[in-house]
């Protein structure tokens, strides 16, 4: 099963400062960890910039939103044809604060995934709950619901070129970290989920932890075997932090 350690930069970095991050990660790369593939994703306007940086290298350029819509009056907005047309490989869907600040919805993200796939773009697709439906025991429903709406009406092969990234909201930016156990169940559960796809989709399928995951946590993260790699956050932004959860990645 391929691990993908995606960095998720947000709304962070410059033109200059994007290039200069790159070109550590591409050093940083060079021999080493060469059983993970690494996902960045950086700002709209930094695409270009990242994408030529990357260029010949194991770094693969993420966007972290796209429009549902092929084309069309939508200002401000972004299609997967666009981003195809620049070079892009994934894309970031569904991330708790698309839904938290801008009302995504499964519904939503569905056809978002459709228009991607159409594409040839790998959506990495954020699932995951909040503080208190998790202290309510309603995690695994919400994650369920989520999956089923979101992700129900794919094909076999369609599911195949997912990438599924569990997001404990709880966790992010709060202080709080999921336990490695707390992380491993959520996961088992996700990937009991894809198996209603089918059991080759189960097992192919890589299942992300979005939850802080750092360079001190990431390799009991990753030590579980449902884990697949990290959805990360601020660790992304610094290339030597980014390079020691890339190397926890690789031995695990």
């Amino acid at each position: 099963m391929r691990t993908i350690v995606a960095g998720n930069w947000k709304m962070h970095k410059d033109a200059s400062t994007t290039r200069a991050l790159v070109q550590e990660l591409r050093i940083g790369l060079q021999g080493a960890a060469e059983g993970v593939e690494v996902v960045i994703a950086p700002p709209f306007p930094f695409l270009a910039v990242a994408l030529e940086e990357a260029a010949g290298t194991r770094v693969r350029v993420a966007a972290q939103n796209c429009h549902e819509a092929e084309q069309g009056a939508f200002t401000g907005e972004v299609s997967a044809a666009m981003l195809k047309g620049m070079g892009v490989q994934h894309c970031i869907i569904g991330h708790s604060e698309r839904r938290q600040y801008f009302g995504e919805t499964d519904q939503r993200v569905h056809l978002k995934i459709q228009a991607l796939l159409k594409h040839g773009i790998t959506p990495i697709y954020c699932c995951g709950e909040s503080r208190s439906e998790r202290e309510a025991g309603q995690h695994f429903d919400v994650v369920r619901v989520q999956m089923k709406t979101a992700l129900g009406e794919l094909s076999t092969a369609q599911m195949k070129d997912v990438v599924i990234a569990y997001e404990p909201v709880w966790a992010i930016g709060t202080g709080l970290t999921a336990s490695n156990e707390q992380a491993q169940e959520m996961h088992a559960h996700i990937r009991s989920l894809l198996a209603t796809h089918g059991a080759d989709v189960s097992e192919v399928v890589p299942i992300l932890y979005g939850g802080s995951c750092k360079p001190d946590n990431a390799a009991g993260i990753f030590a579980q075997p449902d884990v697949n790699g990290g959805l990360i956050g601020g660790a992304a932004l610094v290339a030597e932090q980014f390079l020691a959860i890339i190397s926890a990645a690789s031995k695990a």
